[in-house]
């Protein structure tokens, strides 16, 4: 079993017992080991060779006082409420109370976390786990000195691999034409889209009779169902519309475009950059692509053509 020493120890848990066992001088010992005469003298004395624990043998605040503490620990008690409201309920009575001397108070007394009370808050519920290949897609609005275009993004919900397209329309022909970009830019079949309820992915109540969607069609050509979100429930969508942010964020909320293929030239590189570079926590430090190339190897029927062929590298 490992030892857990100081961090600043020289000596192990065998030469301290070595010390404690030997008849030798201090200094013969210290020269022996390599450690001060003063070192030797204190193992010698011991009966334990275990590091004794640092700091004060009984912590105390250096702010609050006694009485202070016990104010603070049978408010806590009776209300159970959380730090922040503690702290605001007790300042105007203790001024010099600061939220890290009450949260050091509290840890000390061992109260530091509320006890769980059932039907408290409703449990986490986790996002339902999909194959690669379930694709979000959402439309969004950004501006150049030019003027205004069309952002499509589709973000994997799986993979988080992004394609995003800049058009000046937003039309339901645009909208079919960049699914049918999609599926040829991913290397793996897509099996899943989720849209809005916008006219450019679905037709609407009024248009009973109008043909069926051409952006449904896409979908049935490529063998793709085709979802859609709850109306008035945009978080249902919420993966794309955090990237739109994410993309926004990197590009017109921080740089002037003088023109639309500015703003197309750098929405390009932040893609690639963001598929192939960013290592994200969700994926446990893989990066988008990295994770798609995984995904060959322990499922390659899902996959259209090799993805390790698509990476950059130096003849890109």
């Amino acid at each position: 079993m490992g030892q857990i020493l100081h961090g600043s120890a020289k000596t192990t848990e065998a030469v301290r017992r070595a010390i404690q066992n030997s008849q030798e001088s201090l200094r013969t010992l210290s020269k022996r080991y390599g450690i001060n005469p003063k070192t030797v003298a204190k193992w010698k004395k011991r009966t334990s060779v275990v590091d004794l624990p640092t700091g004060p043998r009984h912590p105390k605040s250096t702010v609050l006082s006694a009485d202070d503490e016990a104010i603070i620990i049978a408010f806590r008690k009776h209300t159970l409420l959380p730090l922040d409201d503690c702290l605001y309920a007790l300042q105007p009575t203790m001024p010099h109370l600061s939220r890290s001397s009450l949260h050091r108070c509290l840890q000390r007394h061992g109260i530091s976390r509320l006890p769980d009370v059932e039907g408290d808050k409703p449990a986490k519920r986790k996002f339902k786990s999909y194959p690669i290949g379930y694709f979000h897609i959402d439309i969004a609005e950004v501006q150049t000195a030019e003027g205004k275009l069309r952002l499509f993004v589709a973000i994997d919900r799986t993979s988080k691999f992004v394609y995003a397209e800049l058009h000046e329309k937003a039309g339901k022909m645009v909208a079919a034409q960049f699914l049918r970009n999609l599926t040829a830019a991913v290397p793996y079949a897509i099996h899943t889209v989720l849209t809005d309820n916008g006219i450019q992915f679905t037709n609407h109540a009024r248009h009973k009779y109008a043909f069926h969607h051409i952006f449904d069609r896409v979908c049935d050509e490529n063998g793709i169902e085709h979802r859609l979100t709850k109306i008035n429930h945009p978080w249902t969508n919420g993966q794309v519309e955090r990237m739109n942010r994410t993309i926004k964020d990197a590009t017109v909320k921080r740089f002037h475009y003088d023109d639309h293929d500015q703003l197309r030239r750098h929405l390009q590189d932040f893609i690639t950059a963001y598929n192939f570079g960013r290592r994200l926590k969700t994926l446990k430090g893989l990066t988008p692509y990295e994770f798609i190339c995984k995904q060959w190897t322990s499922e390659p029927d899902r996959f259209i053509l090799n993805p390790i062929h698509q990476m950059p590298g130096l003849n890109t």
